[in-house]
């Protein structure tokens, strides 16, 4: 190593640069100060990094304390929370998990994980939002015993890996198949219905929608594309006076002087639209001098729809 000019302070310095070799110094713990340096440069101004011990810790609190949040909401004698927003103070009741973990306003890693596998549940399956949340926070609540035993992570994981594979194999081995049986089939359906409704809004009228939407699924006859179900929202009424029919209904506000109601009435299904026909030309426009000629034109549109109808044989 080549001896330092006077003056150069390589060693309680820094940052490299600050060295006045004429070659790049090789000093090992100025390379070591860089490295830290370089390493520390990464992250932002506020950035903050937790490793080892210290990160699984704060996982471990984030998870678990989200678990408990939700744990008392959980079942048929599940309690209500009471939200209340920060920025309106609108209050409201519920005991539902996805909503409560909607929210809610985290600031930790682990419980923003959580809170994503509640609303991937909730959009796949509709139901078991709360049930994923507390399964997945015992789970962690076993593994810290199991990693203060010295225990690797990635054995952990492994062995629930192992224990998932074991469960379905058992409940597979459990499940009981109705669908030869179409009564017994759906009091299922009806069964999983009333259950899911229990947590909801309509807990109070489960019953009624559970008979909805089991007809609704039974309608489609063994597909599972929830698509095919149109449902339509109406402001005003009572809960119950939600009904389910047969064929489509077309959500279409009435034209002035039309009729409201037609009995016999025939139905033409057709790929093109029926009104006048526009002006295809880009940047075309029609001017006129008087509301005359204007009233002409509406006439004249007038005239050709009704041409266009009456052309049109059902």
């Amino acid at each position: 190593m080549p001896s330092p000019r006077v003056g150069t302070t390589c060693l309680s310095q820094a940052r490299v640069q600050d060295c006045n070799y004429e070659e790049p110094c090789a000093c090992p713990a100025s390379l070591s100060a860089h490295s830290r340096t370089i390493a520390m440069n990464i992250f932002g101004a506020e950035a903050t990094e937790e490793k080892a011990e210290n990160a699984r810790l704060s996982s471990f609190v984030g998870a678990l304390a989200l678990g408990d949040l939700v744990k008392s909401t959980l079942g048929p004698k599940g309690m209500n929370k009471i939200l209340q927003s920060q920025s309106t103070g609108e209050i409201s009741v519920t005991n539902d998990g996805a909503t409560i973990l909607k929210s809610i306003q985290l600031d930790n890693a682990a419980a923003k994980i959580l809170v994503n596998i509640s609303k991937v549940q909730d959009d796949e399956v509709g139901d078991g939002t709360t049930s994923v949340c507390v399964l997945a926070s015992e789970l962690l609540r076993e593994a810290e015993k199991l990693v203060a035993q010295k225990i690797h992570p990635q054995t952990i994981v492994e062995g629930y890996r192992i224990a998932s594979a074991a469960a379905l194999k058992a409940l597979e081995k459990a499940a009981i198949d109705n669908s030869s049986d179409p009564t017994r089939f759906r009091e299922d359906l009806f069964n999983i219905a009333r259950t899911t409704l229990s947590s909801k809004v309509l807990s109070q009228d489960k019953d009624y929608f559970a008979n909805l939407a089991v007809d609704a699924v039974l309608r489609l006859k063994g597909s599972t594309d929830l698509d095919h179900i149109q449902v339509i929202k109406k402001v005003g009424g009572k809960l119950t006076d939600s009904y389910l029919d047969e064929g489509f209904i077309l959500d279409k506000s009435i034209g002035v002087n039309s009729p409201k109601r037609l009995e016999n009435a025939k139905i033409m299904i057709a790929n093109t639209s029926m009104d006048t026909d526009k002006i295809k030309i880009f940047g075309a426009r029609l001017k006129v001098d008087s509301t005359g000629k204007l009233a002409e034109l509406e006439r004249a549109e007038r005239v050709r729809n009704t041409k266009t109808t009456e052309n049109v044989s059902c």
